[in-house]
């Protein structure tokens, strides 16, 4: 029997790791994930982004979730809180629109955590 030979080489170990995000950026991030992680916040999440650039007013948020006005109005705080819509009083009513630049941060940060295929 032949004895194996075994590779050695630091490169064969090496992860590759994206830049060192700093303990601020990745405490905002997961607040912004966290936000989502409920299923009620990532509804109305989801009807706001898909008002595109109009927005949606709050008493059609209400509607579209099925929850009572105080359930719908703590999950949109936590959404404004996480920095993932903005509010705007027209009126009486409140616009709720989708916080484009926070969305483009939390879609980078999935982005850059996908799998890549492995060159041959």
């Amino acid at each position: 029997m032949s004895p194996r030979s075994v590779d050695t080489s630091a490169d064969r170990c090496r992860v590759a790791s994206p830049p060192a995000a700093n303990p601020e950026s990745l405490a905002g991030l997961a607040t912004g994930f966290a936000a989502l992680a409920d299923p009620v916040r990532l509804q109305l999440f989801e009807t706001i982004a898909l008002s595109r650039t109009t927005g949606v007013c709050v008493c059609d948020l209400q509607v579209s979730v099925d929850r009572s006005q105080p359930t719908v109005s703590h999950h949109l705080r936590v959404l404004r809180e996480a920095g993932l819509v903005t509010a705007d009083k027209r009126g009486r009513w409140v616009w709720y629109q989708v916080a484009t630049p926070r969305l483009e941060e939390l879609t980078r940060m999935l982005g850059q955590l996908s799998p890549r295929p492995r060159p041959n």
